[in-house]
């Protein structure tokens, strides 16, 4: 069997710590040979010294000293900053990169992941959200393969090409004219059912405690508004190249069923399963195997029921609608959303707006952005994030500059 050397980018977050569990069940498929963490030097000292890889980056430059104190005796290269993590990120024996990088800083590893010819598990929906038509030319031009983690795009792959022996890198969507619309599952999040009024007294503790996945605070957020799918369509629209129209976002509280396609002759094709994170990593790690992931089996019988809403009321979740908005839109559109959001959603954390703030903030910004420059670089994209985020910035924490 053939060792498949694996590079972690956001090694110390919720998807980077699942997909080592992944690997660790399976050192006789994968090897760590590179990982790169944010600010958590401790955790990504503990990753290092049991994986022993050959690179590793902290990207907040303030940590590299007590990291390379924790790393003292370990054979391993240390590295910082930004430019740190993009050269993890193109490593040249890495067979697969793993991009679990939180928000609009996994934009830039991602891509020099692909333009270093190496294919990509993409956990980093915010890549395409910022950059869709960019990052799919270069994974074009490039030949590398693209697999989705984020758990209702792996449903929709695993949907599409279940029993495919390809490389993801051959995979052609022959029956591309026979499928109907691609529906994506939502939790509805802790507060689903909630009316406006309800929603503008909600804590911060109320919004980050999911009743079903275990996240990081900004993904819990996203999930608590609904925007998280709305990103999620926008990731679908270019990954699987369906417009919004036939993208349709449905409530399933209990997470059981991830994802579905529908097919014009009436037939949906739904992938089920425990909601654990370690499946879609594991889906995308051994493509087109399946390998054992200790993730508990599906009990229908036990599950007893399943139940399926329409979305929630725009009015009390408009998130989903600026998303659809902003696709529509295209061009920076998404960009500037993201970019709103994630600035928003860093106030709300801090104390600094009320829940129902974060899409107005996102609304305002949209419309106050001059959308018809369209960035086609990433350095277009990059100068858009950062004008939204310094114009949110002044218009709604104007007393510290920044949302947190």
């Amino acid at each position: 069997m053939t060792v498949k050397n694996i590079t972690l980018l956001g090694s110390t977050g919720s998807i980077g710590v699942s997909t080592l569990e992944v690997v660790d069940r399976h050192s006789d498929r994968f090897k760590v040979i590179a990982l790169a963490a944010g600010k958590n030097y401790g955790l990504l000292a503990l990753q290092a010294r049991h994986f022993q890889p050959e690179l590793v980056a902290i990207r907040d430059p303030l940590q590299y000293v007590a990291l390379k104190e924790a790393l003292s005796g370990v054979h391993t290269e240390i590295c910082a900053g930004e430019e740190g993590v993009l050269q993890v990120a193109s490593l040249a024996k890495a067979d697969m990169v793993v991009s679990a990088i939180v928000g609009a800083d996994g934009l830039a590893p991602g891509l020099a992941a692909i333009r270093a010819g190496k294919d990509l598990a993409l956990a980093n929906k915010e890549s395409l959200v910022m950059a869709g038509d960019i990052f799919m030319r270069e994974v074009s031009r490039h030949g590398v393969g693209l697999l989705p983690v984020d758990s209702e795009h792996s449903a929709i792959f695993q949907a599409l090409y279940s029993g495919s022996s390809s490389h993801p890198r051959q995979l052609v969507m022959a029956n591309r004219d026979q499928i109907d619309r691609l529906i994506l599952t939502a939790s509805g999040g802790p507060f689903r059912g909630w009316s406006a009024k309800q929603l503008r007294t909600v804590t911060v503790d109320q919004a980050l405690a999911h009743p079903v996945w275990t996240m990081g605070k900004k993904i819990s957020i996203d999930s608590a508004t609904i925007m998280n799918k709305g990103l999620e369509v926008i990731e679908a629209f270019f990954l699987f190249g369906f417009p919004p129209e036939q993208i349709d976002v449905i409530v399933h509280p209990e997470s059981i069923v991830h994802s579905m396609v529908a097919f014009k002759d009436g037939s949906v094709l739904a992938q089920m399963g425990t909601p654990d994170m370690r499946t879609p990593i594991a889906v995308a790690l051994a493509w087109p195997e399946r390998i054992e992931t200790d993730v508990a089996p599906l009990d229908l019988v036990t599950q007893g029921s399943l139940h399926f809403y329409d979305p929630p009321a725009a009015e009390a979740f408009p998130c989903l609608g600026l998303a659809y908005e902003a696709l529509t839109l295209g061009g920076g559109a998404p960009a500037v959303l993201n970019a709103a959001n994630e600035v928003a959603v860093a106030g709300f954390l801090a104390g600094n707006i009320g829940f129902m703030k974060i899409p107005e903030i996102i609304e305002w910004s949209l419309a106050q952005t001059d959308l018809r420059s369209r960035p086609d670089t990433l350095a277009e994209v990059i100068a858009l994030d950062k004008e939204t985020r310094v114009r949110v910035q002044k218009q709604f924490f104007p007393q510290t500059g920044v949302a947190g």
